[in-house]
């Protein structure tokens, strides 16, 4: 679920409070409950639900004589809720660079990919085949792709499946990420056969990699199917 998608799902109120605390900056409840139509103590109990799904955070000011008050302001996740239209600029960025300096693109992506692989490598020493699998799905959650890894149903390697494109929006309009990704996957893993199975930039609901040792991929079958997979290319 994306960050707008989970704004859309909060009651009216905290998007209401959410939405002054993005035009303000900083503000205290007190001010808060005045701007929205209620009483200071509602007002308390919305920001404290709100800190707790850490959208906002507070902390306290010395505004005037008297005791220090609390003010409230959004943490990077509830900046994060709000429209962000970081992937069209960055693909219009490409697709300008691409045309004026034909090859820059790829370029650009075999940096990234090289860059990756450098902390790849640094996580994937195990002897065990399984262990820097799950490494390789591990250094992809974090990268924000909401991966995991399975066995195959056949027993005879294991599917890598991410839930998230991290870089969609620069995936649709650049096929040069796609195709990185997958030789990221291919050179972390050398001595494995990687397959996309399932891409989302086909249409699937998530990308998915076949994995299996290399020289052991069945003539004939497919393991996709087993897994509910479409969208492969």
């Amino acid at each position: 679920m994306s960050e707008q998608d989970a704004f859309a799902l909060l009651p009216e109120t905290r998007r209401e409070i959410l939405r002054r605390l993005k035009g303000a900056g900083e503000l205290r409840a007190e001010e808060l409950a005045e701007a929205v139509g209620m009483t200071a103590s509602g007002m308390r109990q919305q920001l404290a639900g709100l800190v707790a799904e850490g959208y906002v955070t507070h902390r306290q000011a010395r505004l005037g004589p008297g005791r220090p008050k609390h003010v409230y302001r959004l943490t990077t996740a509830g900046e994060n809720l709000f429209p962000r239209r970081y992937g069209d600029l960055v693909g219009d960025l490409l697709e300008t660079a691409q045309t004026e300096e034909p090859g820059f693109v790829d370029r650009l992506f075999d940096r990234r990919r090289e860059r990756r692989l450098e902390r790849a490598r640094t996580r994937t020493t195990a002897p065990d085949l399984a262990d820097r699998v799950a490494a390789i799905a591990a250094i992809l959650d974090e990268d924000g792709y909401l991966a995991a890894a399975r066995p195959l149903a056949d027993g005879g390697g294991w599917l890598i499946v991410e839930q998230n494109c991290a870089i969609f929006d620069v995936a649709i309009r650049c096929g040069t990420a796609c195709s990185s990704e997958l030789e990221f996957l291919r050179e972390a893993l050398p001595d494995t056969e990687v397959r996309r199975v399932s891409h989302m930039v086909a249409g699937a609901p998530h990308c998915a990699y076949e994995i299996r040792p290399r020289g052991t991929r069945p003539e004939t079958g497919s393991t996709e199917a087993d897994a509910g997979l479409s969208g492969a290319d």
